[in-house]
């Protein structure tokens, strides 16, 4: 009988777990969990979008919303932490890792009756991604692009002119000593650095852009480095974020930063002032795509592809570019027509993104670089292994700040510190013990 009721006991345990895990799942399927970089989309679709899935699935939703501000953190989450986000949003190269990886899910397009908007991507930001595909793989089968620019040279028109940011060369002018800003981004502090030591070879036709840029041999590294530190001593800060407020304020002349940025510097600086210019030097830089995925722990497939359905809509992407001063990758004649600006006297060659007979388009330069611009930039690709050399690298840039004479200073000035506290600890161990033969004498 005893036997009996543990069997019953162990029996109804089992189906309470079951019923928990059922209910969890059934919960589960009415969350969407993104994982975004911080200020890079419009809130309110946030709060849109389950109105609009609840209208195309007649399904609940809920949003769970993250940020991060480093891709190799949010491949760490998915990689070993095994987090069940359903939605993230890498970069090119941590993309194409992730591919090697297997750690993405392919897209499910079965949207029924809801309009397919994804077809509304630029075919050239296709052609661009699907450099990353692996055999069987194909980028795009995985990967929604979302946003993509340039990096180039923010400065400041009152102390600098445009012909000097035409060329890395001004990152290295003494001139600017302490009026420099750099992205605190190894990848394109590198790009610049070898782009710039082979200007020569670059400008002769000898190697491009791409193949410099994705050279991490050990020479390629030791040139870097050099280069870097021979840059260091006109620099005032790496930054990550706070680069182009400084631009606005006058405190910085010259920031490398990403297009997206400059954007909002520009405008921002206008407003109190202070004209701020964009240009990508004649050399040639890196161009980057950011573009979303469903990870490998993914619970919620079907709201995450609906997400990104709606995304490529015009009128979302819209706002997503205004929000974050970034080009968003739909190319659709509604973001034509809203983009151009008759105002601007230059006109841009954009046929390799919105299609033939956009040669002459007045619009953002900034944002819509010139076929020219896109034509002597190039993508960096994953690293690999070698990701961990040039890191190294980087670390040794950046924590290499101090010379012989402030170390020495540092050193003596601890030392003084260690003798006097040494001295007050005797000193006061001879006054009590002074006072201890006292009160013996009394």
């Amino acid at each position: 009988m005893n036997r009996l009721i543990k069997i019953v006991c162990v029996l109804a345990a089992c189906l309470g777990m079951l019923s928990s895990c059922a209910r969890t799942d059934k919960e589960r399927s009415k969350i969407l969990k993104i994982y975004n970089w911080a200020d890079y989309i419009d809130e309110g679709i946030l709060d849109e979008f389950p109105v609009w899935y609840k209208e195309q699935t007649g399904e609940d939703i809920r949003i769970i919303y993250q940020v991060f501000d480093i891709n190799e953190i949010m491949l760490t989450k998915i990689e070993r932490g095994h987090e069940d986000f359903d939605l993230i949003c890498p970069s090119e190269y941590i993309i194409e890792r992730m591919l090697k990886k297997k750690l993405l899910l392919p897209i499910d397009r079965n949207f029924g009756k809801t309009p397919d908007y994804l077809d509304n991507i630029s075919p050239y930001i296709r052609e661009q991604l699907n450099k990353l595909s692996l055999p069987g793989m194909e980028t795009t089968d995985y990967v929604v692009p979302y946003m993509w620019g340039t990096a180039g040279l923010l400065y400041n028109k009152q102390f600098v002119t445009q012909d000097e940011v035409m060329t890395w060369d001004c990152l290295w002018n003494p001139k600017y000593r302490n009026k420099i800003l750099m992205k605190d981004s190894y990848r394109d502090a590198y790009g610049t650095a070898i782009i710039y030591a082979h200007a020569k070879e670059l400008a002769d036709g000898t190697v491009t852009v791409e193949q410099l840029m994705n050279d991490n041999s050990p020479e390629a590294i030791a040139i870097a480095e050099d280069y870097l530190k021979r840059m260091k001593p006109n620099i005032a800060g790496w930054e990550a974020d706070f680069g182009k407020e400084m631009m606005t304020k006058n405190k910085a002349w010259l920031n490398l930063t990403w297009s997206g940025d400059a954007v909002w510097a520009i405008e921002e600086a206008e407003a109190v002032g202070v004209e701020l210019g964009y240009e990508v030097p004649l050399e040639g830089s890196n161009i980057w795509y950011d573009g979303w995925a469903i990870p490998k722990y993914a619970r919620n497939v079907k709201a995450a592809s609906y997400f990104l359905d709606y995304l490529c809509r015009p009128d979302v992407a819209l706002r997503n570019m205004d929000a974050n001063g970034y080009v968003s990758a739909v190319a659709t004649p509604e973001i034509l027509e809203a983009k151009i600006d008759t105002t601007i006297e230059e006109y841009s060659n954009l046929s390799y993104f919105f299609g033939p007979g956009n040669d002459s388009i007045r619009i953002d330069r900034v944002q819509y670089p010139d076929r020219k611009v896109v034509e002597r930039c190039a993508m960096i690709r994953d690293f690999g292994d070698e990701t961990e050399l040039v890191l190294e690298m980087w670390s040794r840039v950046k924590g290499d700040n101090l010379n012989t004479g402030i170390v020495l200073l540092i050193f003596a000035v601890f030392g003084l510190l260690f003798v006097w506290v040494v001295y007050r600890r005797i000193r006061d161990y001879k006054q009590k013990q002074r006072h201890r033969r006292r009160r013996r004498r009394w």
